[in-house]
């Protein structure tokens, strides 16, 4: 790998995204942060990634309008002068009932996860080296579907495709020694005062069937995408890796 790691990372503003901002700034990183709207909160990751010694800039952009993925990568290329690890986070979690779903809510999720992962992939291609590492940010909704835990139609929908995408590429890039994998967060705590798509109640219950016996930590999702960013797991690839505290092994 490069002395200089170049970095990419989307909702980078609050929670896994700015866990993995602080996880990858280090002195040799130079990173770029977006955030579709939270701009203060993003300005916070990158002060706190200068402290470690990284070079930092924010970026807003909504990922769902099809240019804002290229121009994101564009960013980076120009600022960076290429690209070695991109982070592909930013999305949401949409909980509608599927036959509430409206053909506007579907595309919105698959356009926000799945089309912006694909189109953010797409244009960092050609500045992809020997060494270089697409990290994606899938969800349990896509795995775990039973009666006591909440099902999320259309995310589940949307994080599906992208761990095909995955899969696919991982397949593509192969030859070129770029790796393409995909980590799978269970029930991960929430920044304070953000929004949490199922109340405290309904979480304490599914919380309770969790193996481990809790949620996550950002933090500990970040620490595996930032494993899988790392030299260390260059001979991975294609792979999908939860970090869920056994959610999707509970029949």
């Amino acid at each position: 790998m490069p002395d200089t790691r170049r970095i990419l990372i989307t909702g980078a503003a609050s929670g896994i995204g700015a866990a993995a901002a602080r996880r990858l700034a280090t002195p040799n990183a130079r990173l770029l942060l977006h955030t579709r709207a939270n701009l203060a909160g993003l300005e916070a990751v990158a002060e706190t990634a200068r402290a470690a010694g990284a070079e930092a800039a924010c970026v807003t952009g909504d990922l769902v309008v099809p240019e804002t993925a290229a121009r994101l990568i564009a960013e980076a290329t120009a600022r960076f002068g290429g690209l070695d690890v991109l982070v592909s986070n930013a999305g949401f979690a949409d909980r509608t009932p599927f036959a509430q779903v409206s053909d506007a809510a579907m595309t919105a999720s698959v356009e926000a996860i799945q089309g912006a992962f694909f189109r953010l992939a797409r244009a960092a291609l050609p500045h992809l080296g020997q060494g270089a590492r697409i990290v994606a940010v899938s969800s349990f909704v896509a795995h775990t579907f039973r009666t006591d835990v909440t099902t999320f139609p259309a995310s589940a929908a949307a994080k599906a495709g992208l761990e095909a995408l995955v899969r696919a590429l991982a397949v593509e890039l192969g030859p070129a020694g770029v790796t393409v994998n995909a980590v799978v967060p269970g029930f991960i705590r929430k920044d304070e005062g953000a929004h949490r798509a199922i109340g405290p109640g309904t979480l304490q219950r599914q919380t309770d069937r969790i193996p481990l016996g809790r949620i996550g930590l950002p933090d500990e999702v970040a620490a595996a995408i930032a494993f899988l960013a790392s030299e260390a797991a260059g001979y991975i690839t294609g792979q999908t890796l939860h970090v869920d505290g056994g959610l999707v092994i509970q029949p």
